[in-house]
């Protein structure tokens, strides 16, 4: 990883917002609020890597005040350009470490940001992180993929996942490390840019045992945020441990 800002630097950020134009539709969005809305209650939001505002903005917007921790600099600066987000604090930092001031009725981390904590060390200080910030009755929400192990062909290591026009996205496996490469050819303004992105996969049960650790209990998992059921055919999962009261 290079510079302040990891793998979210200018560039990137500069083009964070077109780069996926799907995940930015109220299709796609407005579920999420919905569940964060209800959690959330009369209380507050902490979005751990709020990134450009996503979630955050359309969450702050129906009235639930929401602070977020984000490491890049450059992708807080987009954020904070944005109509909406006035009222949205950031605090510059590791998610895994960074304290924000005072307590959450909901901390959630969303689009499978967990698995960008590279050791199970650190997914577990995300964890216990996230319950510190926790009032009694709390919830941490997040949304993973679950592994795409058992779609890899016998002795193969890579998946493609997306081939389109203007981007080829490859995922790359390392099962004995429990790593995961994402290999990214984009084709921006005529020329073809790549980027390669670490990340460390994670199971369900896993982090199950990790919020164990960080003192919280599953309450719900959903195959989606439209909370249809998770099932083995599951190609991701919406999670949401409960801090005790």
């Amino acid at each position: 990883m290079s510079g302040k800002d990891g793998y979210f630097d200018e560039p990137v950020a500069a083009r964070y917002d077109e780069s996926d134009p799907e995940m930015f539709s109220p299709e796609r969005v407005d579920p999420v609020v919905d569940l964060l809305v209800e959690l959330a209650g009369n209380g507050r939001a902490l979005e751990l890597a709020i990134g450009t505002g996503r979630i955050a903005v359309p969450l702050a917007q129906r009235g639930v005040p929401v602070h977020g921790i984000e490491l890049s600099n450059a992708m807080a600066k987009r954020l904070r350009e944005k109509p909406g987000a006035e009222e949205i604090g950031v605090t510059i930092g590791d998610f895994a470490s960074a304290q924000a001031d005072g307590t959450f009725a909901v901390v959630y981390l969303v689009f499978n940001t967990i698995q960008n904590v590279l050791t199970q060390a650190e997914q577990l200080a995300t964890f216990r992180n996230a319950a510190a910030h926790l009032e009694p009755g709390g919830c941490f929400v997040v949304e993973v993929m679950v592994p795409d192990l058992q779609r890899l062909p016998p002795g193969e290591t890579s998946h493609p996942f997306d081939l389109s026009a203007d981007h080829v996205g490859l995922d790359e496996y390392d099962v004995a490390n429990q790593g995961l490469r994402s290999h990214h050819f984009s084709l921006v303004d005529g020329t073809w840019r790549y980027l390669a992105v670490p990340f460390r996969y994670v199971w369900p049960s896993e982090l199950d045992l990790m919020a164990e650790l960080a003192g919280m209990q599953l309450r719900d998992r959903w195959a989606d945020w439209n909370r249809e059921p998770f099932t083995s055919e599951s190609r991701k999962h919406v999670s949401v441990w409960e801090k005790p009261r």
